[in-house]
């Protein structure tokens, strides 16, 4: 990904609703959720919701699709996953890292 993109998404993702809300869309997965059901689990106003999804939208962090009357949203996993790669490239100077949610990288250091 190039840099503007990856700016996008951390700008986009930098503000408490529009990171629940791709959270969220995460965690529900491919199949992805309405804005009615988005913003009832949120409890975000839908005109606010509205704002928030276009944000991230265009930091093309979530797609929607069109299912009869709802639009339907869900997380762009191709983005968040180059986000991640951006971020952890070359991770510890390219040493193995301790599994995810460790606090520090195994970079010369003897295991305990």
């Amino acid at each position: 990904m190039e840099t503007k993109a990856i700016i996008a998404a951390l700008a986009a993702l930098a503000q408490e609703s529009r990171l629940s809300t791709f959270r969220l869309l995460v965690q529900t997965g491919p199949q992805g959720l309405a804005a009615s059901k988005i913003a009832e689990h949120l409890d975000v106003a839908p005109s606010s919701l509205s704002f928030h999804l276009k944000e991230l939208s265009h930091a093309g962090l979530v797609t929607s699709r069109q299912e009869g009357r709802f639009v339907i949203y869900s997380a762009n996993f191709e983005t968040m996953n180059g986000v991640l790669t951006y971020l952890t490239d070359n991770c510890c100077g390219g040493a193995s890292c301790m599994p995810a949610g460790a606090n520090s990288c195994m970079l010369g250091k003897a295991e305990t």
